[in-house]
């Protein structure tokens, strides 16, 4: 750099102001230290630059869903909150390290300016855990009041009052839920489920899977014919428990939704698709992972955040 200036005929601080687009350099004096640049073969130590500005210009994003063979990255949650956080912090000029929960403990990741959380675990233990990173944090999931970092998410406990609302509009009396309610957001979705059956008279039953699969989704109504549980509505906490419910239905001789109603969550692509067309609460993942990441970037700059909470609405079609 300090031969650059020599030549250029400039001080230091000024080739460094150029070689970044400052526009407190003028248009000439920019572009002809960046000829200069480019003639010498010079190239920025970015290294050098983030050690000295401490600053990686990366953030972490880590998911803390376990990915199988049922439920990979590739669905909505977590592929369209990815883009949604790419396509912000890559305009911002950051780069984006993906990493699942057992790859945080990487060096790079915790060299990272910031961490996006997608997902609080069971009882919010991965929160907990990942904040002893000590790193600016900002997480998908439920709002609690206990929050010690802006939380972003969809209304989970409207989305269980409007599938609620659904099925007493639809006559049922004997609705089950089916879901892992130790998540935050499955917790919430239960609450707005049963708080709003409840103040109808109608008590629904609780069927805890841990798995938010199709083979997950058989098992649980399987399980409910072995036991002989009257049951005419199904409120899956995933799409995919949701149309595995739709199958197992159907093995035992009954029609949706003639004899059970069946509604998912997500709106996954494959939802309007299935067949038949899979009712489901939709939650806007674009606009989520847009929120997420520009929290964050607020966070590195060193301003305050807030939680923030999306609408949902209840996509009804054949189911």
């Amino acid at each position: 750099m300090a031969d650059l200036a020599e030549l250029a005929g400039v001080s230091k601080i000024t080739v460094s102001r150029a070689l970044a687009d400052s526009p407190l350099v003028t248009p000439d004096t920019r572009e002809r230290i960046q000829t200069l640049a480019r003639d010498h073969g010079y190239k920025l130590n970015v290294s050098a630059r983030n050690l000295r500005l401490r600053r990686s210009h990366t953030v972490a994003v880590i998911v803390e869903m376990k990915p199988s063979s049922d439920r990979t990255m590739l669905d909505p949650y977590p592929l369209t909150l990815l883009g949604g956080i790419a396509q912000e912090l890559t305009a911002a000029g950051y780069s984006v390290l993906l990493t699942t929960r057992q790859g945080a403990a990487a060096a790079a990741v915790q060299a990272a300016d910031g961490l996006i959380l997608l997902g609080q675990g069971v009882r919010q233990d991965a929160v907990r855990r990942f904040d002893k990173l000590g790193l600016p944090m900002v997480v998908w999931g439920a709002r609690s009041e206990d929050d010690a970092h802006a939380v972003v998410g969809s209304d989970n406990r409207m989305g269980g009052r409007m599938v609620a609302e659904h099925f007493l509009r639809q006559g049922r009396r004997h609705p089950v839920f089916v879901g892992n309610p130790s998540h935050p957001e499955i917790f919430e979705r239960l609450n707005g489920f049963v708080d709003t059956l409840t103040a109808h008279g109608v008590k629904p039953l609780l069927l805890r899977r841990d798995e938010f699969t199709l083979a997950s989704g058989i098992d649980a109504v399987h399980s409910l014919a072995t036991r002989k549980v009257a049951f005419d509505a199904l409120f899956a906490c995933s799409d995919l428990l949701a149309m595995g419910a739709i199958r197992a239905v159907q093995e035992l001789g009954r029609k949706v939704p003639d004899d059970v109603s069946v509604v998912g969550y997500d709106d996954m692509p494959m939802a309007a698709a299935f067949q038949p067309a899979l009712s489901s609460v939709r939650q806007d993942w674009q606009e989520g992972g847009s929120l997420l990441a520009q929290k964050m970037l607020a966070l590195i700059r060193g301003e305050a955040v807030g939680s923030q909470v999306l609408p949902v609405s209840l996509m009804v079609r054949a189911t």
